[in-house]
């Protein structure tokens, strides 16, 4: 009997010992077990404050955006963030993060591979270091999501007051960071396909709260769908939701906004409110609920870049989004740090409607608008903000400047032409409409697109008007400019760049093409470049803009080889030229001039004929059409008699080009056929000194010496020779090929 109870006892402590170490290794294996995170996923969706997670491979990518350096935002990418800090690359691995309090500044910088973006300040930031747990710290095997979509719907009717307890409680929610998170599809544990699922608002001290989402597009809210099993209050179940979740923020009941903005908060939480009442519940309409659902972005259903605060679209005629949410201002919050416009900014005064512009600033504008993945949808709505500001600033119209868009990513394409928006108001509303094409920043591709399709007839442009691109650069370039510039400006383009956080000293080796400022402006002295160091400061620079682009007698890359010169030539008439030979050389000049552009404000012609004296044929000023240049050549009659080069030189240099405009450029043409009586290289000289450049030209008995002491440096360039006057047509395409090579190897300081 004894050794049967002891038989039975050990079979029992047996079977309870290998159950107690299945249990065990089953417990050790829960502990041991790390959750996967997605490439996309953000420190501020995740409820867990410390955890350690496994990011998977090919997170360094452009649309998963990171904020701050070290010390990241919240809103950040948590994977893109520990693969900028260095603690794993892009082909994974295992991460341990921790929450940590708000912080103010955080820096943006290029490391390793991930373009992290600055942003003035946020409520939650994280740490990320390497995957080793704490001692003493127990570590989730699974991690907590809060919920990014929930669904409006009406309440069962219930007692008014019960209505009216809830909506006060639940306009403590947090519903800004609900904001933030709309748009990205929260990755939840065992979530299904997203059904709608109506949500039941209950009358409780912390209720779970409900929003609409607002369409990017237009001010109608729109309800949102939540998958068929995600932590919302559902008609099935609604259990209490956990009052550790519950942030706080200010409703416009008491809020304690800056008095400075408190009209421009109050103006647009009125708009909102019209916007968004209209066919909502009456019991959605208390002031809670109406601040709290103004600023909810619809889903997101593109590779967009999910920006730290929420924005709308204002309907016409309203005033201007506000920058960041009003409910993110905190003591201290300058206008800068938040993006905020100023009153001027926010309330332009539109222009009359049989407006025909500002006729001070007549010029054909291209906005190169940067619609990079790097930029992100919060930037490229601070860029389309700033582009309408500059329209209103600049007066467009027919007889003022008219302003067309570009937008640039792998490929550029045109938003709009100049002659689609003639009136501030309708371009303003067609730059609000632009939808961001993602991509890289191509901008030299963008200028090559430029040059040989944007200033064309058919895109209106007015020919008399210079042409101006202003480039809007994020960062810098992913491609080279240079070459693309060059060809700009040698067609006449100004090219403006604004460039925005450009790189830091750090970041320089980045940068494909260094210097591409100064090798992509029209003139490197800087007035051609502006750089912001943020974003959020773009408004600063809209007037200081429109001054540079308008100031049309310093936009000098609109002056090409064929517009800009005064030409004066000088033309043998002496006796052993003849007749004949004489007409064969009028022909020369008019074959030269007709290749110029010919008016009062670009090249103009003049004309002397010498033998032992000189006659002033036609000066610059006498006419202003290529036609009546042309005219004019032709009847210059012949005068025959001696040779004297000199003389003529220093006539021409005193009845010509003493008139010359300063801002032309002085060109002396001279035709001979033989040796001067008189003395060249004075007078020559002289003429160097002043400015003029001299081309020689010498026929049949022309002496090879004077050609030379006559043309200007290098004299090889300046001086041509023929032997019979029938020849003279071949020298056409050189000159002009010099005057314009010349031209275009200016230094550009």
């Amino acid at each position: 009997m004894k050794a049967s109870v002891i038989v039975i006892f050990f079979g029992v402590f047996l079977t309870c010992t290998y159950a107690a170490k299945e249990a065990t290794k089953k417990i050790k294996k829960a502990k041991l077990y790390t959750p996967q995170i997605d490439c996309d996923a953000k420190a501020g969706k995740i409820i867990n404050p410390e955890f350690i997670a496994k990011c998977p491979p090919g997170c360094q990518d452009v649309k998963y955006r990171v904020y701050g350096t070290d010390i990241y935002a919240s809103f950040s990418s948590v994977c893109g963030a520990a693969i900028h800090s260095g603690i794993i690359d892009n082909t994974g691995g295992k991460i341990l993060v921790q929450k940590v309090a708000g912080h103010a500044g955080y820096r943006g910088s290029f490391s390793n591979g991930v373009r992290s973006l600055s942003l003035p300040r946020w409520r939650e930031s994280f740490l990320v270091s390497e995957g080793k747990p704490r001692k003493g710290v127990t570590y989730p095997s699974t991690l907590e999501y809060s919920s990014s979509k929930s669904t409006a719907v009406k309440p069962e009717p219930k007692n008014p007051e019960q209505d009216l307890k809830a909506l006060k409680s639940g306009g403590t929610s947090n519903t800004s960071e609900k904001a933030l998170e709309q748009g990205d599809a929260g990755r939840k544990v065992d979530q299904t396909s997203p059904v709608p699922t109506p949500t039941i608002q209950l009358a409780t001290t912390t209720p779970t709260p409900t929003s609409t989402t607002t369409d990017p597009f237009t001010t109608t809210p729109k309800p949102t769908t939540t998958p068929a099993t995600t932590r919302t209050m559902t008609a099935a179940a609604a259990p209490k939701s956990r009052p550790g979740l519950q942030h706080r923020v200010r409703d416009t009941g008491s809020s304690s906004i800056h008095p400075a903005y408190s009209s421009v908060a109050a103006a647009a939480s009125r708009q909102v409110q019209a916007a968004q009442g209209r066919g909502l519940n009456t019991a959605f309409r208390g002031p809670s609920t109406s601040t709290n659902n103004r600023n909810i972005l619809r889903p997101n259903t593109g590779i967009q870049r999910q920006e730290p605060v929420a924005a709308f679209r204002r309907p016409a005629g309203s005033p201007a989004h506000l920058a960041m949410e009003t409910d993110l201002w905190k003591p201290g919050l300058s206008l800068f740090d938040t993006g905020f416009a100023s009153k001027e900014d926010l309330n332009p005064k539109p222009l009359e409607a049989t407006s025909q512009g500002n006729p001070n600033c007549k010029v054909d504008l291209s906005f190169l608008m940067d619609g990079s993945w790097s930029i992100g949808k919060r930037r490229f709505q601070l860029q389309k903000q700033f582009l309408s500001n500059v329209a209103q600033a600049l007066g467009i119209g027919s007889a003022g400047p008219l302003m067309g868009i570009v937008q640039y990513g792998d490929d550029p394409s045109t938003e709009f032409n100049l002659k689609t928006y003639a009136n501030p108001k309708d371009l303003r509303n067609a730059i609000e409409k632009i939808p961001q094409k993602g991509g890289l920043s191509n901008v030299g591709k963008a200028l090559s697109f430029v040059n040989k399709n944007f200033f064309s007839d058919a895109n209106g442009n007015r020919g008399g008007a210079p042409n101006v691109v202003v480039v809007m650069v994020d960062g810098w370039p992913t491609d080279r400019v240079e070459e693309a510039s060059r060809l700009a400006r040698e067609s006449g383009i100004n090219i403006f760049f604004v460039t925005v956080e450009a790189a830091a000293e750090n970041e320089k080796q980045n940068v494909i093409e260094p210097n591409f400022v100064d090798k992509a402006v029209c003139r490197t002295n800087g007035f051609y470049s502006i750089s912001v160091p943020s974003w959020f400061g773009l408004h600063k620079i809209v007037q200081p803009l429109v001054k540079r682009v308008c100031d049309t007698d310093r936009l000098v890359c609109s002056k090409t080889c064929l517009n800009s010169a005064d030409i004066g030539f000088v033309i043998d008439g002496s006796s052993s030229v003849g007749t004949g030979n004489f007409r064969t050389v009028l022909q020369f000049v008019a074959n030269i001039s007709k290749e110029f552009e010919i008016s009062d404000t670009d090249t103009r012609i003049g004309a002397v004929q010498y033998t032992y004296e000189q006659r002033l044929e036609f000066s610059f000023d006498k006419y202003s059409t290529k036609q009546d240049v042309l005219s004019a050549i032709k009847r210059i009659s012949y005068w025959s008699g001696g040779t004297s080069t000199g003389a003529a030189i220093s006539y021409t240099s005193e009845q010509l080009f003493t008139k010359s405009k300063p801002n032309k450029r002085k060109i002396m043409i001279l035709i001979t056929d033989g040796r001067s009586y008189d003395d060249v290289r004075v007078p020559a000289m002289t003429a160097h000194q002043n400015g003029v450049i001299a081309y020689s030209i010498g026929v049949a008995w022309a002496a090879q010496d004077e050609l030379e002491a006559i043309a200007t440096d290098p004299d090889k360039e300046h001086s041509f020779f023929v032997d019979e006057f029938d020849n003279l047509y071949q020298f056409v395409n050189p000159l002009i090929q010099n005057i314009c090579t010349e031209f275009n190897s200016q230094p550009r300081n």
